[in-house]
């Protein structure tokens, strides 16, 4: 049987079957390579077969993936239907102000199209992310300000907290997603102990709770199946 290991301790294949990545800058959310592209991949990382990114990030934002080899779970959690917060930090240009903030949390409209409600806030002094420096560095200009701030969405619209965030005056300079809600009452699944481009088994407790999600989801579509109409 082949083994991992991961933080010190062995662990088979079937352990293994999902896994939280701190994706680094620079890399694409999957295993095969762009023909042409200066961007590495998830196999420069993971070296585990069948596990599939449920859900994605742009290769230039960093942060929270779940890699897993069960499609259902897979589906759950990428289906918009469950709604699961998922939370960045946004490095920003400009210091936000109260009106910025409530614009982010009402819905801003994005390629014709306002965006769903979501929570924003700005992070100051002790709760601004402790991260290491990205690489290549942001570009920093002398005479602007940066500040972070933690937004959470529950929809996943391409390039979407960029998008959202230059609509209402504050670029993003830099992007990490920080924490997947599972939606059941217990923390959110984060980045605790993962430096880019490292990677984890989930524990047992949070298989468990995986486990519940997808047979929560199974007995909603049996029940939604039960009434359609054929």
């Amino acid at each position: 049987m082949a083994w991992s290991t991961c933080g010190g301790c062995a662990k088979t294949q079937a352990d293994l079957s999902t896994l939280l990545l701190n994706k680094p800058f620079g890399v694409l959310s999957q295993f095969t390579p762009e023909e042409g592209s200066r961007w590495r991949c998830l196999s420069d990382f993971v070296d585990m077969p069948q596990v599939y990114a449920a859900g994605r990030l742009d290769a230039d934002s960093e942060g929270l993936l779940i890699l897993t080899s069960n499609g259902r779970l897979q589906q759950r959690l990428t289906d918009p239907r469950f709604g699961h917060w998922r939370s960045y930090w946004a490095q920003v240009e400009g210091t936000p102000n109260t009106d910025q903030l409530q614009q982010l949390r009402d819905g801003v409209v994005v390629q014709g199209r306002r965006t769903l409600p979501a929570k924003a806030r700005w992070l100051q002094g002790q709760d601004e992310p402790q991260l290491p420096e990205r690489t290549p560095p942001i570009r920093y200009r002398a005479a602007i300000p940066t500040s972070w701030l933690q937004l959470s969405l529950t929809e996943g619209r391409n390039r979407q907290v960029r998008r959202m965030t230059a609509a209402v005056g504050l670029p993003t300079l830099r992007l990490v997603r920080c924490c997947i809600d599972l939606m059941d009452n217990g923390p959110p699944l984060d980045l605790t102990g993962l430096q880019p481009g490292t990677w984890r088994a989930v524990t047992s407790a949070e298989q468990e709770r995986l486990n519940r999600l997808i047979s929560s989801s199974s007995i909603a579509g049996s029940r939604r199946g039960g009434h359609r109409r054929g």
